[in-house]
């Protein structure tokens, strides 16, 4: 119990902000990760013991409920064994009733000991789940900051290098031939068709005249 809460402290307490600072520029996102796990490992061993002190605090308070009752029934018993005058059967109840007063006693300074240790497990594992949760929304902190710089890092290759700046200008000068030259086609196919259709027109004009 001792290493397991010591292993908790550790989990808890631990410094990841200089740790990431550190190895931030190497690899954030897997050490991250890796902090995840381990935080994530911990706090379901919490939860699995957790479980089990609350089943165990379950069977203590059953314990104490039947000892009690059974105490309050031998108490009864004795009573009125004593005015039937029945000696012997008075003194059976009331050693029994003896035993189960004892062990009702036994049974709930465990049961007050079980619930101070669950009180205290679900602190420290209320601590470890809210450790979870800044160590993912840190996550996506750092998700964001690398896409981020990923797509600067792309954006400014594409804009400074050379080789990349060429090939998209002679592209598009490319393109602006093309539609210069089918530009060119089009106004000399139109012009051609209008200089029909105008000598066509002068030409009749023309014998009208006449």
């Amino acid at each position: 119990m001792t290493n397991l809460f010591t292993r908790i402290k550790n989990t808890i307490t631990a410094d990841l902000n200089e740790a990431l600072d550190k190895k931030e520029n190497q690899n954030p996102i897997a050490l991250l990760n890796q902090y995840l796990r381990q935080c994530e490992q911990e706090t379901e061993k919490v939860g699995k013991l957790i479980d089990r002190q609350t089943s165990l605090k379950d069977e203590f308070t059953k314990e104490l409920q039947q000892s009690e009752e059974m105490a309050g029934k031998r108490k009864y018993q004795a009573e009125v064994a004593l005015k039937a005058g029945e000696t012997e059967l008075y003194q059976f109840a009331a050693d029994e009733q003896q035993v189960y007063s004892d062990r009702a006693e036994r049974v709930r300074s465990s049961l007050e000991q079980v619930n101070g240790q669950l009180g205290e497990l679900e602190r420290k594992h209320g601590e470890m789940k809210n450790k979870l949760k800044d160590m993912q929304l840190r996550r996506m902190e750092l998700m964001g900051r690398e896409n981020v710089t990923r797509a600067n890092h792309r954006i400014n290759h594409v804009l400074e290098t050379n080789t990349y700046s060429n090939k998209s200008i002679t592209r598009f000068e490319e393109i602006e031939n093309y539609i210069d030259t089918l530009e060119n086609q089009v106004n000399r196919k139109y012009n051609q068709s209008t200089i029909d259709s105008r000598i066509e027109q002068l030409e009749k004009e023309m014998k009208i005249s006449n």
